[in-house]
């Protein structure tokens, strides 16, 4: 892989509010996934940042926070460059999500390549994953035209996943998208599943130019109005007080449903191994990964900062409080 310009977007400003039951402290605090672990040690976000490392060094990974997370991301990532953490002043949806570091990213190297990666997701052999991320890092980085996805080999039938429908299977794993399903019936579900669907995971790679290009196709105007807001903001990544305004007057975008869908003759996929991923995004799922992961995972990083909170804890305690008798 050529040149220095290959980075990695980390997403970490989710709520994930579909797991809170789990992620609600006996306090009442609840605390975003991405800054849990499932068994203990690392959150999921340093999880990431040491997933990330195999694309990028730290000083080219870029991380979208919110302001009202500080308390928990400062520590672990506090070895980016303070330019390099970009906290959005509210959750407008992926695609907004998407946006604001892209157009930061664009004024300081607008030639760059990026891989994005959700913040929240667990991975239970990160040397399957990590092979496929150099592959289509090195894929986008040769070709600024295509938007890179990484498509799972499904190891169940899901249908609370999204799924990518490839044209053809080919033998290097690189295929063009004929469509999207979003969280199908159970049914319809696993007849993509047995036809050779993918597992739709949410990590991209492409040029920072095809993916604006992409989402301005459907919001010219939007990227026009961030775009003007980033300027203003200049290099005032923590407290952009021009993007602070700008987010009470634009809409939530989901990237998936509302920039990607329609486009699939610009997007390719990458067939990834099955890996024991998980983005666990529900009680039932964090149950099913612990379950699975009982024997051990593959690569876990060494822990530097612990987690605010354990999954498998808060797992635990909510089963034994579910099998407490009443009293009367």
């Amino acid at each position: 892989m050529s040149g220095g310009d290959v980075w990695a977007l980390i997403l970490a400003g989710g709520e994930g509010t579909r797991l809170s039951s789990l992620t609600t402290t006996p306090a009442g605090l609840t605390v975003p996934k991405q800054f849990c672990s499932l068994h203990g040690g690392v959150s999921l976000l340093e999880e990431t940042l040491s997933r990330a490392a195999v694309v990028a060094p730290r000083s080219r990974m870029l991380a979208v926070v919110a302001g009202r997370h500080r308390r928990w991301w400062e520590a672990p990532l506090c070895l980016l460059p303070p330019l390099n953490i970009i906290v959005q002043p509210e959750n407008k949806g992926t695609a907004v999500g998407l946006l604001l570091p892209l157009l930061h990213l664009a004024q300081r190297n607008p030639t760059a390549t990026v891989v994005v990666l959700p913040s929240d997701h667990f991975v239970r052999d990160e040397a399957v994953l990590a092979q496929s991320l150099q592959h289509v890092a090195r894929l986008a980085h040769a070709d600024h035209q295509h938007i890179y996805l990484l498509g799972l080999e499904p190891e169940r039938t899901d249908p609370e996943l999204g799924y990518i429908v490839p044209e053809e299977r080919t033998r290097l794993g690189v295929a063009r998208v004929r469509r999207f399903v979003e969280k199908p019936p159970f049914a319809m579900a696993r007849g993509l599943v047995d036809s050779g669907a993918l597992w739709n995971v949410f990590i991209v790679a492409a040029s920072v130019r095809a993916l604006l290009s992409l989402h301005s196709k459907r919001y010219a105007g939007l990227i026009a109005r961030m775009t003007d807001a980033v300027e203003q903001d200049r290099l005032r990544t923590h407290d952009s007080l021009a993007a602070e305004r700008l987010y009470t007057k634009i809409p939530t975008v989901d990237f998936s449903r509302d920039v990607l869908e329609g486009q699939e003759s610009m997007l390719r996929v990458v067939t990834v191994p099955a890996c024991g991923w998980s983005d666990l995004g529900t009680p039932q799922r964090v149950a099913d990964a612990l379950s699975r992961c009982r024997g051990g995972r593959e690569s876990a990083p060494t822990a530097s900062h612990a987690a605010y909170l354990s999954l498998a804890d808060q797992h635990s305690r909510q089963q034994l409080s579910n099998c407490a008798p009443a009293h009367s």
